[in-house]
């Protein structure tokens, strides 16, 4: 595995964790609202003579995932204020170019995962900023950091990269009454998941993720197409493939770019400074620092 391979696993694991985090703490705060609504006794299912009831439904969301949902809205807190006290922040240029790098390094990565770019950009925001306050005591030198970047350009360089979506058809003809009924107002991602027959990218609505040149599982027919299409539109003719023919949707474009070390130095010296220190990236060791006190633990830093 190389260099490049694995810092683009390690920064997705990273992003990806963040991001099911937030979805956690989305749900955690549906269950609080249904939980305060008056309506815990309010029956919600039945299978045969037995029920389930809000509360019980409730109860036991709370019994699953009601620690770590807690947990992660405090460090989300926490990382907030004390950011704001040592006055810590990331600009958009930032947040931008991290989304744009994490985009186009993973290309064919699940798609899916992109729906609420606000909600990466959050996740990314956050990530950095409890970076930053892990390592702000960490002292690198730019002479290392400079080093890093020439030994490791190709971390920082992108290719072209495309959004793409497609509808795959057997013949020319499905291919062309596939155009007609988008020209009507069809949804492409409706006629996808009821006709195309890449059985995997239907099930998400034609949805292929991010792809470049380099995917070699795509025909080199889309990229060509890919280029030419502007931004959220499909093409106007059948594209003819080794399975058939193919309207291929085009819905962001990533321009490949090599990007220098002023605009990722930041960056390294973080990656640098976190590999000094010992143990996992965690919120927990800024606990103190605020005086946390939570529900499962009697004192800071004290869970069950």
């Amino acid at each position: 595995m190389n260099g490049k391979t694995l810092w683009m696993i390690i920064f997705g694991l990273v992003i990806i964790n963040c991001f099911t985090v937030g979805y956690f703490v989305t749900k955690g705060g549906f269950v609080s609202a249904g939980a305060g609504s008056g309506h815990g006794g309010e029956e919600i299912a039945s299978i045969g003579s037995e029920k389930i009831t809000r509360s019980e439904w409730l109860a036991e969301l709370e019994n699953r995932y009601g620690k770590e949902t807690l947990e992660e809205m405090i460090n989300t807190k926490v990382v907030e204020e004390l950011a704001a006290k040592h006055k810590i922040s990331v600009s958009d240029k930032v947040i931008d170019r991290e989304l744009k790098m994490f985009k186009a390094m993973y290309n064919s990565f699940d798609n899916q995962k992109f729906e609420n770019e606000e909600k990466w950009r959050d996740q990314i925001r956050y990530s950095i900023l409890l970076e930053e306050l892990l390592t702000r005591d960490v002292v690198v030198q730019e002479e290392e950091v400079r080093k890093f970047y020439e030994n490791n350009q190709e971390l920082y360089q992108i290719e072209d990269t495309y959004h793409l979506s497609h509808i795959a058809v057997k013949s020319e003809e499905e291919a062309k009454n596939v155009l007609k009924e988008l020209a009507g107002g069809s949804s492409f991602e409706a006629i996808a998941a009821e006709r195309s027959i890449d059985e995997f990218s239907a099930s998400e609505g034609g949805d292929l993720g991010f792809v470049s040149a380099a995917d070699e599982y795509l025909p080199s027919e889309y990229i060509e197409h890919a280029k030419i299409l502007e931004e959220n539109m499909w093409s106007k003719d059948p594209i003819k493939t080794d399975a058939g023919y193919a309207i291929l949707l085009v819905q962001e474009k990533i321009k490949g770019k090599q990007f220098g070390f002023d605009e990722v130095k930041q960056q390294i010296k973080r990656q640098i400074a976190l590999e000094q220190m010992e143990g996992n990236v965690s919120v927990k060791p800024l606990w103190e620092e605020v005086e946390v006190e939570w529900f499962y633990g009697t004192k800071k830093n004290e869970t069950k």
